[in-house]
C-alpha cells in the first residue's frame, strides 16, 4: 500500500506539468472547431438542397419561392455523393480510433516521407501538367465579362496614379508589365499561378516538416477546377492569393517583412482585408519566440492603422460600395460556395471530413491544424459578409483561397511537426 501511494504521489508533478499542454490547447481546438464546423455545415446545405436557404431566407418566399414553384427539399446533384463520402469517412474515422487495423495503416501513411530528389521530380511533373493544361489559353483573347474594362484600365494606368486613388494598383502594375514586356496580358498571370503552386508546396512543407505534404497540397490545388479556370486570366489573376500566402510563409522564415506582401495583396485585391484576423491568429500560433510574436503582432497593428488612414484619406470604406446589413443577402451568401464550386468535387465532398480531421489533429498537438481550420472559417465567412454588408456579389474566382487552404489542410494531416516538440526558431533570432 505504501509503495502504491508513493507511486501515485510521484506521478502528481508530471500530471501538473502536462496540464498546460493537454487542457488549454484542447479548449482552443474546440473554440476554433465549433464555429468552423458550423459554418462548413451551413455552407454545404445548398449542395444537398440547393433551394433551401434561399427559400427560407428570401423576403419573397411566400410568392416566387412557394412550394409549388420551387421545392426547397429537392436534392442537388452532389447530395448523394456528399452524404456517402461523409458516411464513409466517418466509418474510417471510427475504425481508426477503435484501434483497428485501419489505425496501423493510417499511421504508416502519415509517417511516410519522400526524398529531396523525389520531391523535385514531383514538383517538376506537376509544373509540366499545369503548363500542358493552361499554356494553350495564352494565345487566345479572354472572353470574361470584365476583361474589356480591365484591359482598358491597364492601358490608361501609370505609376503616377499610385497613391491618388484606392485601387488595385499593384495588380495594374503586374498586368501592365505583362502587356508591355511580354506583349501578352496573360503571361504574368500564368507565371503568378505557377508561383502560387510552388508557394503552396513550400508553405505546406515548412509548417509540416514534410516534403510529401507539400506535394499532396500541390496536387490538390492543381486538380481544382476554380484554380485552373482562372490561372491565366488577367481579369481575375491570382496575385492577391500568392502575396497573402507569401506573407504567411515569411512569418515562418523571417517575420519582420511579412506585413509587406500582405499590404501588396490588398492593393491586388481588397478582399484580403478580410484575411487580417487570419494573419493575427497565424502569428499568435506560430513557433516564434514570445518577443518576436509581440513585435510581429505590433507590425500588423501598424498595417491596420495604415489601412484606417488610407480609408480616411480617400474617404472610402475600402470595399467600393456603401455598407449596410441585409439579413436575406447575408444568409443567401452561404449558398455561394456550393454553387460556385459545384465542379470542384474534391473540395465540396471532403470539406467537412477535412475540418473534422484537422480538429483531431489539433487536439493531438499538430502544428497549425487549428490555424488552417481558422483559415477555412474566415474564407467561408467572406461570402455572406460580402453580400450581407455591401452591394458586392460573390464570384467564383474568390474561392481560389478556399482551394489553397483546403490543399494545405490536407497536407497538414501528414505533418511531422507537433507543438510538444522544441519550437523551430525564426531565422531572425
Amino acid at each position: 500500500m505504501a509503495d502504491k501511494k508513493a507511486n501515485q504521489n510521484s506521478r502528481k508533478p508530471e500530471e501538473k506539468k502536462r496540464e498546460p499542454f493537454s487542457i488549454r490547447p484542447h479548449l482552443l481546438s474546440w473554440a476554433v472547431f465549433i464555429p468552423t464546423v458550423t459554418v462548413v455545415f451551413i455552407t454545404l446545405i445548398p449542395a444537398v438542397f440547393p433551394a433551401l436557404i434561399t427559400r427560407a431566407t428570401s423576403p419573397f418566399n411566400a410568392q416566387v419561392f412557394s412550394p409549388d414553384v420551387i421545392n426547397p427539399f429537392e436534392p442537388g446533384e452532389l447530395a448523394i455523393p456528399l452524404v456517402l463520402v461523409n458516411i464513409a469517412v466517418l466509418a474510417i474515422g471510427i475504425a481508426h480510433y477503435k484501434k483497428s487495423r485501419c489505425k496501423a495503416v493510417m499511421s504508416r501513411l502519415s509517417s511516410f516521407e519522400i526524398s529531396k530528389k523525389q520531391a523535385v521530380i514531383g514538383v517538376v511533373a506537376i509544373f509540366a501538367i499545369f503548363a500542358a493544361i493552361t499554356a494553350g489559353t495564352m494565345a487566345h483573347e479572354e472572353t470574361w465579362v470584365d476583361y474589356a474594362a480591365v484591359k482598358q484600365r491597364v492601358l490608361t494606368w501609370d505609376m503616377s496614379q499610385f497613391g491618388k486613388t484606392f485601387e488595385p494598383h499593384f495588380r495594374y502594375f503586374l498586368l501592365s508589365a505583362s502587356l508591355h514586356l511580354f506583349g501578352n496580358i496573360r503571361a504574368v498571370p500564368f507565371a503568378i499561378s505557377a508561383a502560387l503552386l510552388l508557394q503552396t508546396y513550400f508553405f505546406t512543407k515548412k509548417i509540416t516538416g514534410k516534403r510529401l505534404a507539400g506535394i499532396i497540397s500541390m496536387v490538390l490545388l492543381l486538380q481544382s477546377d476554380i484554380f485552373v479556370a482562372y490561372s491565366t486570366t488577367a481579369s481575375y489573376e491570382n496575385s492577391w492569393m500568392l502575396l497573402y500566402l507569401f506573407s504567411l510563409y515569411l512569418v515562418t522564415k523571417f517575420w519582420p517583412p511579412s506585413p509587406v506582401p500582405y499590404i501588396l495583396s490588398i492593393f491586388s485585391k481588397p478582399l484580403t482585408l478580410a484575411f487580417f484576423p487570419m494573419s493575427i491568429y497565424f502569428v499568435a500560433r506560430s513557433s516564434l519566440p514570445k518577443r518576436s510574436k509581440i513585435y510581429s503582432l505590433a507590425s500588423y497593428g501598424v498595417v491596420g492603422a495604415i489601412l484606417a488612414a488610407a480609408a480616411a484619406t480617400f474617404q472610402s470604406n475600402l470595399v467600393g460600395t456603401s455598407i449596410a446589413f441585409g439579413a436575406s443577402e447575408f444568409w443567401q451568401g452561404f449558398s455561394a460556395m456550393a454553387m460556385q464550386m459545384r465542379f470542384d468535387y474534391v473540395v465540396v465532398l471532403f470539406l467537412l471530413p477535412l475540418t473534422v480531421m484537422l480538429f483531431f489533429a489539433s487536439r493531438k498537438g499538430i502544428m497549425h491544424a487549428d490555424s488552417v481550420m481558422f483559415f477555412i472559417l474566415v474564407t467561408l465567412m467572406t461570402a455572406p459578409l460580402l453580400t450581407g454588408f455591401t452591394q458586392q456579389t460573390n464570384e467564383p474566382y474568390r474561392f481560389v483561397s478556399l482551394t489553397v487552404f483546403f490543399a494545405i489542410g490536407a497536407g497538414v494531416l501528414f505533418s511531422a511537426r507537433s507543438r510538444k516538440e522544441p519550437s523551430v526558431q525564426s531565422s531572425s533570432t
